[in-house]
């Protein structure tokens, strides 16, 4: 199982990423914007993921992802439960997620990708 530690352990080493309590729940961001989002009671993750693809994503492992809540349908997001989630598999959502709000030169010299 997949804990707040966990992702934050991920994210101190991501740069140009912050960690902010907003309304009981922690987030990473990049400057204004949010990449990962945990719920209160830290059970679910929020992250950045291309609208296109969660559809697929969500069919693939439906005991696992979930759609947000409706009035965040239009942003790039979907959610996961932390309970199924592995270490590895976490590591790929929030660096992908990352990936998305950070320049793109900032991603090469990071992933080297």
């Amino acid at each position: 199982m997949v804990t707040v530690a966990d992702v934050r352990a991920l994210a101190r080493t991501l740069p140009r990423s912050s960690e902010h309590l907003i309304r009981d729940r922690v987030k990473f961001r990049v400057g204004a914007i949010v990449y990962v989002a945990f719920s209160r009671d830290e059970t679910t993750m929020g992250f950045g993921y291309p609208k296109e693809e969660r559809d697929a994503l969500i069919a693939g492992e439906p005991g696992l992802f979930f759609l947000p809540p409706t009035s965040d349908l239009r942003f790039n997001w979907v959610c996961c439960h932390l309970d199924p989630l592995d270490h590895d598999h976490m590591t790929e959502l929030v660096t992908e997620a990352w990936r998305m709000v950070v320049p793109k030169f900032v991603a090469r010299q990071r992933l080297g990708t």
